[in-house]
């Protein structure tokens, strides 16, 4: 392996900042591929990246008393999302959890996307992106859109009475104009509680 390569990867490597994601394909541009992931597997052993999955580096954060701290699932997610240039939006429990409705973690987290539909391990989670109509990643509001997808998730007629206040509560949080926009793009029933936020 080129010498070279290795002072390459390092030296990008080095002028990012902890907690920053990197891909193969972050590398390749002047480099033979092989020569790369024999130069990232050289700088996993020396602890200068953490490999958190298939093709997938980190430049650990290092915390005075944890030790280094992998980032979290939520930023290696936009940072995949960022590489294929795709729009994603978490789906299901994922999304319910995020707006604070249940405190259970899903193992597998689920996310719509423009992109390729795709599966990613990081440790002993999955990650699933379900390719789906660009109407369906249209919204604009970032707590209108989580709503619309708890609201799928739990089902018309499942959802409860403190969910239903909780949800409104926190969309009167969202920017109006956004949540006037996304309401157009929601079923009928998810429709009329997103009004009421209004």
């Amino acid at each position: 392996m080129s010498e070279t390569t290795e002072y390459q990867v390092l030296s990008k490597i080095k002028k990012a900042n902890r907690g920053s994601v990197f891909f193969i394909e972050n590398f390749l541009a002047k480099n033979n591929a092989d020569a790369v992931r024999k130069a990232l597997e050289r700088l996993v052993k020396s602890g200068e990246l953490q490999r958190v999955a298939t093709g997938i580096y980190v430049r650990p954060e290092k915390d005075p008393v944890l030790g280094y701290v992998s980032p979290s699932i939520e930023t290696i997610i936009r940072a995949i999302a960022k590489r294929d240039k795709a729009r994603i939006i978490p789906t299901g429990i994922y999304a319910l959890n995020r707006l604070g409705l249940t405190s259970q973690v899903p193992m597998n987290i689920s996310y719509l996307t423009d992109g390729s539909a795709r599966k990613v391990k990081i440790g002993k989670r999955t990650i699933v992106f379900k390719r789906t109509s660009p109407k369906n990643l249209a919204t604009q509001g970032e707590i209108s859109t989580l709503a619309i997808q708890a609201l799928r998730s739990i089902g018309k007629d499942k959802v409860k009475e403190e969910e239903r206040e909780k949800i409104i509560q926190l969309l009167k949080k969202e920017n109006k104009s956004h949540l006037q926009h996304d309401l157009r793009l929601a079923p009928e029933w998810i429709r009329q509680l997103l009004k009421q936020a209004l």
